[in-house]
């Protein structure tokens, strides 16, 4: 769900573009905006926008097919799988039993998870936070023949099979979805309701995410306005909507659209989930960090003035960007594996801040 700098290339091929664009005679937004989403435009796997302005959806657009065979265009009601986007949404269910006094970010996830081996005994839920526990990655434990989705409990089996870590933890970075496929259980046991129930419960329903859920296929409801995944090869778009790992859910089950998401990012300014000590701890840098140029957080990545995470498995690729300061955030949610968003977020959101 991550490639390491996967936006650089493209980050250097759109600031061409942005710099010729910006020579150009001014255009409206909408003329913009059109220019900047055109690769999502016509018959083609798409994508949703939202730039949210003080607390106001300045552009609120969909472009391009949620669903190919249907011809079903999208909007920004479109409901995307979020991948790994949903991580801020699992970090904030353990920030949440914190204030509820259910558990502490310092209890050992062996405390939890007794299935663990003792190489985890060092290992804290803070750790699996700020991807710094050392776990051994999951994806790397799926034998090569495996046609059947793996679950949580899957993956569980498999790290409680590794007697070893990466490093020490707490000593080094590295990014981790297993960690989060654990802070999944972690928050199941910990309130002793299912993950999809409490984040419905504690988080969607209070904020009106009406068409937002934590995807779990043939167990519950289904996605309603459902973008499908697709891959471009040689001009022909496949579906490709569904892997091994896309069952799944504390690293990336959420299905949401961007109008929900404004949702999310409007409370991230409020206690009305998240108390101020909750919110200051997700939004702090955590050390060790590998990159110079990116921190983590809780579930979130920050760079300089912006807080962010992208989210890619097979199909989509997506990204919410926030600058906290100025109160904007850019959401682009895409049904298609080919180019990642984050560089056209931040693009679209430079234009809109007072310079």
């Amino acid at each position: 769900m991550m490639r390491k700098h996967f936006f650089l290339s493209a980050i250097a091929s759109l600031a061409v573009f942005a710099c010729a664009y910006a020579q150009s005679a001014a255009p409206t937004n909408d003329v913009r905006i059109d220019a900047l989403m055109s690769r999502y435009t016509g018959n083609v796997a798409g994508a949703s926008l939202i730039v949210v302005k003080d607390g106001k959806a300045v552009v609120r657009r969909g472009f391009g097919y949620a669903n190919l065979e249907e011809h079903t265009k999208a909007g920004p009601e479109t409901d995307y799988r979020l991948a790994s986007v949903s991580k801020q949404f699992t970090a904030a269910c353990i920030l949440l039993l914190k204030q509820d006094g259910k558990l502490r970010l310092e209890d050992p996830v062996r405390k939890w998870l007794p299935e663990l081996p003792a190489s985890d005994g060092k290992i804290t839920l803070r750790n699996l936070l700020t991807h710094t526990g050392g776990l051994i990655d999951y994806e790397d434990l799926i034998p090569a023949d495996r046609t059947a989705q793996i679950d949580d409990n899957d993956v569980l089996r498999m790290i409680a099979a590794q007697n070893r870590l990466y490093f020490e933890p707490g000593s080094a970075h590295r990014y981790s979805n297993g960690g989060f496929v654990l802070l999944g259980l972690i928050v199941e046991r910990a309130s002793g309701t299912g993950l999809a129930d409490f984040m419905k419960k504690r988080i969607f329903q209070p904020l009106g995410m009406e068409h937002t859920l934590m995807y779990e296929h043939g167990r519950g409801p289904e996605v309603a306005n459902r973008a499908y995944g697709y891959t471009e090869t040689k001009g022909k778009w496949t579906r490709t909507d569904q892997s091994v790992t896309s069952a799944t859910r504390g690293d990336g089950g959420i299905y949401s659209s961007v109008d929900d998401l404004a949702k999310w990012d409007a409370a991230l300014y409020t206690n009305k989930l998240l108390n101020a000590e909750s919110r200051k701890l997700a939004f702090t840098p955590t050390e060790p960090i590998a990159d110079p140029d990116v921190d983590f957080g809780f579930g979130w990545r920050l760079s300089g003035d912006t807080i962010w995470h992208s989210g890619e498995s097979i199909g989509f690729n997506n990204v919410i960007i926030r600058w906290p300061k100025q109160h904007i955030a850019v959401i682009i949610l895409t049904n298609r594996n080919e180019f990642q968003p984050y560089p056209l977020a931040l693009t679209i959101g430079e234009s809109f801040l007072d310079r």
